[in-house]
């Protein structure tokens, strides 16, 4: 017999927003009449590159560890932001934290889950299974171990960036929101239902990765080999068990972009806006440019959901000497 699923609401991430308070930063919004003239929109960026530890991810790591008995340690799996935010929110809140990462992380998601004092224990991403990895470690120390976004208190946390997103610009029509297991993209729709109940939620993919897009239009969850796509971030190879739920009946829609896209808008952002976001990062405005004669004349949204990327390789992207 299988135990109920909890339910995860608006008033979750509104909880979660009051505790992060004084603790996330509120990034800021950004905006580009160019870019708004490009588009025909007016475009509302979410600059979530210039979170804590760079990265969406902390708003939901420091919520779910806050919810854990004083001392208590933590295992993590993650390529890289996760990893990083577990550790810095267990730094902050004085627990030990064990993270699994893939062999092939980005060096500099690494060494900053490192340097926030975490132990690393790496595995190969293609063959090995992380999550029974965790739970092994887990179990050997007495620790919790808290998923990268399958978790109540992660979907709530994420929810936040996309409510904070409406208070500061009002309602939206359209909010586009990158998506690798769905946690960001749950807890965004959790928040446009209270927030901004008329604005549509597109989640985007890269397009070697779209087992989410794949279960919406199955109706069910579908597993995919683990993508191989420069949006280190999204390399999911199946959307999460609480996460599918609210994005199938919330009614979000679902889109993708080549790699070659994440570029362009790597490239976009840093000469026009002088700021740094990873790939990852740049799905919700290459699928907003994807579908750009849609929301011609709307009020958009996006998410920018992090700018942890190794230098050698941010600036051999955009040069074209690192191919997507």
């Amino acid at each position: 017999m299988t135990s109920a699923r909890p339910e995860i609401t608006s008033a979750d991430v509104r909880a979660a927003a009051q505790a992060l308070d004084g603790v996330a930063h509120r990034t800021p919004v950004l905006t580009s009449h160019l870019l708004d003239a490009e588009l025909g929109c007016e475009v509302h960026l979410k600059a979530e590159n210039l979170q804590r530890m760079g990265a969406f991810k902390f708003r939901g790591a420091f919520w779910a560890l806050e919810n854990l008995p004083e001392g208590d340690g933590v295992v993590a799996y993650s390529s890289g932001n996760h990893a990083q935010a577990i550790a810095l929110a267990a730094r902050i809140q004085g627990r030990e934290a064990v993270i699994v990462m893939p062999s092939d992380a980005p060096r500099s998601k690494a060494e900053a889950t490192r340097g926030y004092g975490a132990q690393i224990v790496t595995y190969d991403r293609y063959t090995e299974d992380r999550s029974a990895i965790a739970a092994t470690l887990a179990a050997e120390r007495g620790a919790h171990v808290i998923p990268p976004f399958d978790h109540p208190r992660i979907i709530a946390g994420q929810g936040t960036a996309a409510l904070e997103l409406f208070e500061d610009v009002g309602e939206l029509d359209a909010l586009f929101v990158p998506c690798g297991g769905g946690g960001l993209l749950a807890g965004s729709l959790l928040a446009t239902a209270d927030a901004s109940p008329d604005c549509t939620v597109i989640g985007v993919e890269p397009a070697a990765g779209d087992d989410v897009t794949r279960s919406v239009a199955a109706g069910h969850p579908i597993a995919i080999d683990v993508p191989r796509t420069i949006a280190d971030g999204a390399q999911t190879a199946r959307v999460g068990d609480l996460t599918f739920p609210i994005i199938r009946d919330r009614g979000a829609e679902m889109t993708t972009v080549p790699d070659e896209r994440l570029v362009e808008e790597m490239r976009m952002l840093a000469l026009r806006l002088k700021t740094v976001v990873e790939p990852t990062g740049c799905l919700g405005l290459a699928g907003l440019r994807s579908h750009a004669e849609r929301w011609r004349g709307a009020r958009v949204g996006v998410i920018l959901s992090g700018g942890n990327v190794d230098l050698d390789r941010y600036t051999g992207l955009l040069s074209g000497t690192v191919v997507a």
